[in-house]
């Protein structure tokens, strides 16, 4: 069984290797790449948490500070695991989305406490700043890199899709299934998705694909890394 990924290179890899555990091989095809902007990390002094919305902030952040004593709130399992691997001591996840991590923040932290600083790219899912802001929470945002979307898929991976050859496609965000559906139209290669399951994180990265003939659309029952992997474990239906 052969599977697509999306994601970043950095994420990619480790993905990768889970399904390798499964007997799965990995087409790896980024369709973000993390560019750092160069801006500087807002000074830490008072401040009461990070927040994290994504593995790929946790990276640029380790790079950009030595900092690993603050408090640092995770999005989701993925990006807490990235924290403790970049040596944060203090982390905690909200296992799942914007929303999520937003409860969380108001369960363990204080109105008034101390800023809160967002650590986010140049596009971001949510308005984090706004929904603890309503709530009297000062929320100062800290983008630090940009996603750059690709322009075309590799001429290797238009090759496998056009020849239905890839049996599984996993997507990770609204952004990415977007980028995918409008290079996959663009290099001519849908017709072979017949051949193809989605599997994505969420509704709203399901709904992104628009209307790609996939064979099957599964979406994860929760927005995490371990959920849509369990969605492997589950029969996936053969064509036709």
């Amino acid at each position: 069984m052969r599977a697509l990924i999306t994601r970043p290179r950095a994420e990619a890899a480790a993905l990768a290797a889970l399904l390798g555990e499964r007997g799965i091989e990995a087409v790896v095809e980024p369709l973000i790449e993390i560019v750092e902007n160069g801006a500087a990390l807002p000074g830490l002094a008072a401040v009461q948490a990070m927040l994290c919305t994504s593995a790929n902030g946790v990276r640029v952040l380790a790079r950009s500070s030595a900092e690993r004593g603050v408090p640092l709130f995770a999005v989701g399992d993925a990006t807490a695991r990235a924290a403790r691997d970049a040596g944060f001591s203090r982390v905690e996840s909200a296992g799942g989305d914007v929303d999520g991590l937003a409860r969380l923040v108001r369960r363990r932290l204080r109105r008034g406490g101390g800023r809160l600083v967002h650590i986010a790219g140049s596009d971001v899912a949510g308005d984090l700043a706004a929904l603890l802001g309503a709530d009297g929470f000062a929320v100062e945002r800290a983008v630090l890199y940009e996603a750059r979307s690709a322009t075309a898929l590799s001429p290797a991976a238009a090759k496998l899709i056009a020849a239905g050859r890839i049996d599984l496609a996993l997507f990770f965000s609204p952004r990415t299934a977007a980028v995918f559906a409008r290079l996959a139209d663009g290099a001519g290669v849908c017709a072979g998705l017949a051949a193809t399951a989605a599997i994505s994180i969420s509704a709203a990265a399901d709904a992104a694909l628009g209307e790609l003939p996939f064979r099957e659309r599964i979406v994860a029952a929760t927005p995490t890394q371990s959920a849509l992997l369990a969605c492997l474990e589950q029969p996936v239906g053969q064509p036709a």
